[in-house]
């Protein structure tokens, strides 16, 4: 008896010890996989077009060669590259935090019914500041009559927020997005909107929201329910059609912002190298991290390309999420002159997936169904159900 009691303290402490071991060598990688990240893009994640009027016309080819050719630039890019896989696959092999995200999930799962909420705010607020701005969408422009582009942002801006006509108002500002677009290639640059304005759609107004109070009275045997001939004969209808689609929520809103962050890692930093560099040279970056200009431009596209591309995908959707937060919190404090509205969507987006997860057709529920029911995303529990109450 004794020699099976000694025995079983052994095993509890050699369990013990294993679980310390894989926990410290989870937090190492973590902060290995993370902070190079925030120190490759930091404060040259914002758009370049929003905090400086433009730098002197670089060849594309030419700085490419320049900084390629460096044999320093190359170590580091390759390095950096290599050990961001290598560590992703040490995590994936130890998981040594798989009853923290568990209970993260879990905690994030019991606001799923604020997330209709969190986009309004998301794209209301930039909605009426750009209204009041007098710009169309972005900061980088200005298309139309001025009062029109005053109204239209100040109009939809304050009924999202309000949460009145959601879907209604969800799609008139994507017809105006989609209008603009095609009049200014450069709005682009606020391509978040786009997944914002898709999620709201589909969500409806949720609640709080002007549309839930409308829709309760409208559904109770109420004075104004008799007078109403919207509510049963459209909303409902629409609302029951409409829900089935629930679940491609979090699958817009990754696909979205990861497009969002590689058209901006391409078209802003990579291909566009003498902007870039006068952003490096007004804020003096290469003092914060003493590298080239050059590889600080090109580690900045990089980087956000591979963000996208990880959020596009599904993998690591949350932490992937947590590091564009940190990113964008990172700008905000770093660049005093930057239009903090003009990433309000962003912030949005990225607390949105936080949520949600990555969804259904993602490499996070691929991962997680294939081995490990503890990291697995469920994709039924990212769906928002029907509530006629809650309808337009």
């Amino acid at each position: 008896m004794l020699g099976d009691s000694d025995s079983q303290s052994q095993e509890q402490s050699c369990s013990q010890k294993t679980r310390c071991i894989r926990l410290r060598l989870g937090l190492i990688l973590s902060l290995c996989l993370i902070a190079p990240v925030t120190l490759a893009t930091g404060r040259v994640s914002a758009h370049v077009k929003y905090v400086t009027p433009g730098g002197d016309p670089v060849a594309v080819a030419e700085f490419l060669g320049r900084a390629l050719t460096d044999p320093f630039n190359l170590i580091l890019l390759a390095g950096g590259g290599l050990f961001g896989i290598v560590a992703a696959t040490l995590y994936l092999q130890i998981r040594p935090f798989r009853r923290d995200l568990a209970v993260f999930r879990q905690t994030m799962g019991e606001y799923r019914d604020l997330l209709s909420w969190l986009l309004r705010l998301s794209v209301g607020l930039p909605l009426v500041g750009a209204g009041f701005s007098g710009y169309f969408f972005s900061p980088a422009v200005t298309i139309g009559p001025p009062v029109f582009v005053r109204l239209f942002g100040v109009t939809t801006g304050f009924l999202l927020l309000f949460g009145f006509g959601t879907r209604l108002m969800a799609f008139v500002s994507l017809v105006g997005y989609t209008g603009g677009l095609i009049l200014e290639p450069t709005l682009l640059l606020a391509f978040e909107y786009v997944p914002a304005l898709t999620a709201i759609a589909l969500l409806g107004g949720g609640r709080p929201s002007a549309d839930q109070v409308v829709a309760r009275l409208a559904a109770k045997d109420t004075v104004y329910s008799r007078i109403d001939p919207f509510y049963r004969a459209v909303a409902v209808p629409f609302v029951e059609r409409v829900s089935g689609y629930t679940w491609l929520v979090p699958i817009v809103i990754r696909v979205g912002l990861g497009i969002s962050f590689m058209y901006l890692g391409v078209t802003q930093k990579i291909m566009n190298p003498g902007d870039a560099a006068a952003v490096v040279a007004k804020y003096n970056l290469t003092a914060v991290v003493p590298v080239s200009p050059e590889l600080w431009i090109i580690g900045a596209g990089v980087t956000e390309m591979a963000v996208g591309a990880v959020l596009f995908f599904g993998a690591f959707t949350r932490t992937a999420s947590a590091v564009s937060f940190i990113l964008f919190t990172t700008t905000l404090f770093g660049l005093p002159d930057d239009p903090v509205l003009a990433h309000i969507s962003l912030f949005g987006l990225a607390s949105a997936l936080l949520i949600t997860g990555g969804g259904r057709w993602s490499i996070d529920a691929l991962l997680g169904g294939a081995g490990d029911p503890q990291s697995a995303v469920d994709p039924e529990a990212t769906e928002t159900p029907a509530d006629p109450s809650a309808a337009d």
